[in-house]
């Protein structure tokens, strides 16, 4: 009797091993995505660009101002950031070094609340607007975002980083002109705990992130992170060059010389190397710049070249911060020449068309869209928003290079093309 239950016993055992073994053969694997997605939308009033990145527990979409050069995510948490995953990292912590925070902060309210507790690490966030600084609480906290899936046909599900870095702000930092109601802002720059460079670290794909800024206010563009787009379908033919890393994860490119018309613009080239990476022809890529700004001696001389090369569109005076108007009732955006940024080589150009280049200031005025830099500026170029848009440029940080396609239009699409609605 006890040997018949005994081998009951076995057999039962090995049944539901195998039942067990069966079970696990078909469960899936968690989805790895093979890149991710986050809309992007032009603010009408200031030109600049937003993402609605979604934050906390519950869940809550923050509007953030898209930040090339900065170095992380921080956002205002003085008033009314409820969330139960929050976390504020001990001072000297492994998260504190990688925001390269060696000091602690201290505040003095009675209630501890997000971006003020004791003993945990203190950082410096800077407005890029108005180069305003602040003193931050490091934190960390739930960020979702949309998936690309890994054969890059389509958008899969939201995935969740439960435990993202970011800097915890005082709204204070907010002053100046930002677009409505954002509450921070998104950096992309080269960096420990920018977004690409987590987003990257956690899901385990390529550092590399690529921008299509949209120039209409009424439908989205998008910044992939770990791809290049979805089936690559907006990178045919890029131009690459390499990137410049500067002190503070600035990314530069090297412009050796400008074309208008397929003629070179007659610089003197030494104005041309930037001050920041000793690199000759540094000129800076920004997305809170509206329009590129010249070093002064650059941008007198390139206004006068481009206005000698469309002597025949009628020219009328100046509007502010512009250096040279046209009468738009009498001409288009497509009779004004193209712009050649030339960069390591004569035949590696970032061509600048029409659409890029001039801007409507008023109802029947259109201007170059450069401004005079100053003297003393970050960089002799600082490439802007208005030259970005409905362009296609991917960073490559693996690589160390920048691919642009100029502008999409020429090639019937735009960076307003993406609909996040479908899924496969």
């Amino acid at each position: 009797m006890a040997s018949s239950i005994f081998n009951f016993l076995l057999t039962f055992l090995a049944l539901s091993n195998l039942v067990f073994l069966s079970q696990s053969q078909v469960t899936s694997a968690p989805f790895k995505p093979g890149g991710l997605a986050l809309p992007v939308f032009k603010d009408s009033a200031t030109g600049l660009h937003i993402a609605n990145i979604t934050k906390r527990t519950p869940q809550q979409s923050i509007p953030l101002l898209i930040d090339l050069n900065g170095k992380f995510l921080w956002l205002n948490c003085e008033k009314n950031y409820l969330s139960s995953t929050y976390l504020a990292p001990f001072c000297h912590s492994t998260q504190c070094s990688r925001f390269g925070s060696h000091s602690c902060n201290k505040c003095f309210s009675t209630t501890p609340r997000p971006g003020c507790h004791n003993n945990t690490c203190a950082v410096t966030t800077t407005n890029p607007l108005t180069s305003q600084t602040a003193t931050s609480e490091v934190a960390q906290d739930s960020l979702s975002i949309q998936s690309i899936t890994q054969s890059g046909s389509n958008f899969g599900p939201i995935v969740t980083i439960r435990h993202f870095l970011f800097a915890c702000s005082p709204s204070s930092l907010l002053q100046g002109p930002f677009p409505n109601n954002v509450q921070g802002v998104a950096g992309l720059a080269h960096g420990s705990v920018s977004l690409p460079i987590q987003f990257a670290s956690h899901f385990g794909f390529p550092r590399q992130f690529s921008l299509c800024l949209p120039s209409s206010t009424q439908k989205n563009g998008a910044i992939f992170f770990g791809t290049s787009g979805l089936n690559g379908t907006q990178t045919g033919n890029l131009t690459y060059t390499p990137i410049i890393i500067g002190s503070q994860g600035e990314y530069f490119i090297p412009v050796r010389s400008i074309r208008v018309n397929n003629k070179p613009v007659p610089l003197n080239h030494s104005s041309l190397i930037s001050t920041r990476t000793r690199n000759f022809g540094g000129a800076m890529i920004s997305t809170t710049a509206p329009y590129t700004a010249l070093e002064h001696s650059i941008f007198t001389t390139f206004t006068q070249f481009f206005a000698n090369q469309s002597s025949r569109i009628s020219q009328v005076n100046p509007i502010s911060p512009f250096g040279l108007c046209f009468n738009s009732n009498v001409s288009s955006s497509t009779n004004v020449p193209n712009i050649d940024f030339v960069m390591q080589n004569k035949n590696v150009t970032w061509t600048i068309v029409g659409t890029n280049s001039v801007v409507e200031a008023r109802p029947g005025v259109s201007c170059l869209a450069f401004v005079d830099g100053g003297q003393n500026p970050k960089a002799p170029i600082v490439i802007g928003v208005h030259q970005l848009e409905d362009n296609f440029v991917e960073f490559d940080l693996v690589r160390s290079r920048l691919g642009v396609s100029s502008s999409l239009l020429s090639r019937n699409t735009s960076c307003s093309n993406f609909n996040f609605t479908s899924k496969s």
